[in-house]
């Protein structure tokens, strides 16, 4: 699935510009606790969340990230958007839920990432 179908599936927005919209996306995950993000994704993820705070950034510096979609309408701050920017990471904000957003995702074919198990 593409950064660009993403974005409209959710009828979101996209908060870093200058992306490639044409990205390849192969998998999500959607968490609003840091501690599972870090322990379970074994693979390049899209991460769905809650989480507005600079850690989740700095989470991508940690692992492989696609790009944040955050969802129940929230946004990040302007420091949070400039770190993204320097890291080349898309941000993206939603209305949706994330159980919803993360059901019109997955019945447009976005496959849930692979996690570790413990």
């Amino acid at each position: 699935m593409k950064l660009k179908e993403i974005l409209q599936a959710l009828d979101a927005e996209l908060l870093v510009e200058g992306l490639d919209l044409e990205q390849k996306i192969s998998c999500a995950f959607g968490s609003d606790l840091i501690s599972d993000i870090l322990h379970c994704t074994l693979e390049k993820t899209l991460l769905l969340t809650g989480l507005i705070n600079p850690q989740i950034i700095r989470l991508s510096d940690m692992i492989d990230l696609y790009g944040i979609v955050f969802v129940r309408g929230k946004k990040p701050t302007l420091e949070m958007i400039e770190m993204a920017r320097e890291r080349g990471l898309p941000l993206i904000s939603t209305k949706h839920t994330l159980f919803k957003s993360s059901g019109l995702l997955y019945n447009l074919g976005l496959r849930s990432c692979r996690i570790t198990h413990g």
